[in-house]
């Protein structure tokens, strides 16, 4: 079990290499797509190693801004290139920006897998 974390004040990225799990926790709220780089490269990193199954655990996400939301989109979208690669995002009712904005990933990636409890 690899562990690689990103880590700020308000949220946490944390990567399990070994299960290509990917979990959020926190409210992500930074400024345009080049603070969010070091999250981009993470996914990327993770997604360039073949998985069979990668997950994305959003439940523990209070809050996304709109460039978080194109952050996870471009990357949903390079998975296209990527045909062997399961993607399941995993969200939560409880988070009122998730049913709405998660559904719209399933859009960009036929097959993506998405679980909000």
């Amino acid at each position: 079990m690899v562990l690689q974390e990103i880590k700020d004040g308000d949220y946490t990225v944390e990567a399990d290499t070994d299960s290509a799990t990917v979990n959020f926790k926190g409210e992500l709220s930074l400024g345009g797509s080049s603070e969010y780089e070091p999250i981009t490269n993470l996914l990327n990193k993770i997604a360039a190693t073949d998985p069979a199954r990668m997950t994305l655990n959003l439940r523990d996400l209070a809050f996304l801004n709109s460039s978080g939301i194109s952050m996870l989109s471009k990357f949903v979208l390079s998975l296209r290139k990527k045909k062997g690669i399961q993607l399941l995002v995993l969200g939560s009712n409880t988070m009122p920006w998730q049913g709405k904005s998660l559904k719209n990933l399933e859009r960009l990636l036929p097959g993506l897998k998405l679980e909000i409890e």
